[in-house]
């Protein structure tokens, strides 16, 4: 949970910084992080998207298969709805290298305030695209 928080408060934290407001939406585990990102990049509400999550390995390659598979839907979603997706998806060996990139007290790095930056960014660069031409 402390890891999922400080992912979290990242993303709020870079969304207040640039003026985007963020809305929560919770899923049961990484592997329904597509499905939820999907809908929410179909929607038309949100301009974009940010998934953050954190899958540690165990001892069975149930890690590989969900790792594999949340980044393959994320990808997917992002290149057939053209919303940006921030990938803020941890996949570590460990809890404590899970902490260490939480963005939290202690943490050497912040990959929820990371996605969230990548993201926004990625939408910046997108309206650009489609600005109409100048002279």
């Amino acid at each position: 949970m402390t890891v999922m928080d400080g992912l979290i408060a990242g993303a709020e934290r870079t969304c207040a910084e640039s003026g985007a407001v963020a809305t929560i939406i919770r899923t049961a585990g990484s592997f329904e992080l597509p499905i939820i990102a999907k809908a929410c990049a179909g929607s038309g509400r949100f301009d974009a998207v940010v998934a953050l999550g954190v899958i540690i390995r165990g001892d069975t390659p149930h890690f590989e298969y969900v790792c594999s598979a949340a980044a393959s839907g994320l990808s997917q979603v992002a290149l057939e709805t053209m919303v940006p997706v921030g990938f803020g998806l941890l996949t570590c060996d460990t809890e404590a290298q899970a902490l260490d990139r939480a963005g939290i007290d202690g943490s050497s790095e912040d990959k929820g305030a990371e996605a969230t930056w990548a993201a926004l960014s990625t939408l910046v660069a997108l309206r650009a695209l489609h600005a109409p031409a100048s002279l």
